[in-house]
């Protein structure tokens, strides 16, 4: 059995969309800000409760819970259409050719008759159903920019929740703090 699906009766999960191949997307503001956007319509519009986060350059690690319950996959379905389809816009405007024949090839390997596929398949929930694995998660999270070297304190990277925790920064996006 896998570990990575929901689970009926559990309600908070850990997480991850990555980009296909590892392309580094996420290095430019715009780019960025398709995600926290996208994030503040399902948070307004869709029943997902944003918890913690951390964009990195290549992939996104969030902690949510979803109303009702057991539609997160929706939800994030619908999250990675969207943001797609914006960060290919975006790739073709400034013309990167190089990270869009990365996408187009991996679309037609998987021949559902899209022109460009940009995230990986799943996005592999992690069922968190006690408070010492919420804050292992939560800690992971925030500190995976210090452990990839590029800052030296987690609230010190800009798109992530450990602004909101450890200053209370809601500049960005609010999340919702989560008490065990």
């Amino acid at each position: 059995m896998s570990r990575w699906k929901i689970i009926p009766g559990v309600n908070f999960y850990f997480i991850t969309t990555t980009i296909v191949e590892w392309q580094n997307v996420f290095v430019l503001l715009p780019m960025f800000e398709i995600i926290i956007e996208s994030l503040r319509y399902c948070v307004a519009y869709k029943g997902l409760h944003l918890h913690a986060y951390v964009i990195m350059p290549n992939h996104a690690h969030y902690i949510v819970t979803a109303e009702p319950a057991g539609h997160l996959s929706n939800i994030i379905r619908d999250f990675n259409r969207h943001t797609s389809q914006c960060i290919t816009e975006i790739l073709e405007e400034r013309r990167q050719t190089g990270v869009l024949d990365i996408f187009h090839h991996s679309a037609m390997e998987e021949g559902r008759g899209n022109k460009y596929k940009v995230w990986q398949e799943g996005f592999h929930p992690i069922g968190i159903d006690t408070a010492k694995f919420f804050q292992e998660k939560l800690e992971y999270l925030h500190n995976n920019p210090v452990r990839k070297g590029f800052v030296e304190e987690p609230e010190q990277w800009r798109y992530s929740s450990a602004r909101n925790y450890l200053l209370d920064d809601h500049s960005i996006i609010t999340v919702e703090y989560l008490e065990y």
